[in-house]
């Protein structure tokens, strides 16, 4: 099995049950794996197990890992849109990136559209997370989070949208920042 992702050392911060983490490590990634909520660490890490699959799981959160060596790639997917404070928790990802490393972020822009389709959709109508999941005005826009990693000296390399089709249960990028968006960001 090709193992392109080979020794490329990768962290997943808010991993939640491992849905990222276990096909990074399927492609060869040494792969750790943070979370804070403990539930979800013990769910990844039996998936792991299930799975014969060698991923380091830590109950935590980037500011509380303690490490010597920094990651080839920091991966924090619709996380930001929960956390207290948007510039600690970038500083805390980004001072586990070494020097030639990438991070990569998602989350939901602050936009009339993501709230119908995040909160009055995703939450209330689908159903597909439990009602409250999300606060509208926690939610990122592409220019503020540019901010927010020029000040941890980070620039944008790339960005896409995201959308998903219901109908055929499909996700894609797309030029349309205005739900869903994804980027990745390098040291400078």
């Amino acid at each position: 099995m090709p193992a392109p992702l080979e020794g490329l050392k990768i962290l997943d911060a808010g991993c939640g049950g491992g849905i990222l983490t276990e096909p990074l490590a399927r492609l060869g990634a040494i792969v750790t794996g943070i979370d804070a909520g403990d539930k979800n660490i013990e769910v990844a890490q039996k998936h792991a197990n299930d799975q014969n699959l060698k991923i380091t799981y830590e109950i935590g959160t980037p500011a509380d890992l303690e490490i010597k060596n920094k990651f080839d790639v920091v991966i924090s997917l619709e996380v930001i849109e929960h956390v207290a404070d948007i510039q600690s928790y970038l500083n805390a990802c980004t001072e586990l990136v070494n020097k030639e490393g990438l991070l990569i972020l998602s989350t939901l822009n602050r936009t009339p559209l993501s709230y119908i389709g995040a909160i009055a959709l995703g939450e209330y109508i689908l159903k597909w997370v439990p009602k409250g999941t999300h606060d509208w005005h926690k939610f990122v826009k592409p220019g503020e989070l540019a901010t927010f990693l020029a000040k941890e000296n980070f620039s944008i390399k790339h960005m896409q949208g995201m959308g998903y089709n219901p109908l055929s249960k499909q996700w894609s990028l797309s030029d349309r920042l205005d739900i869903n968006y994804i980027l990745s960001t390098i040291p400078y």
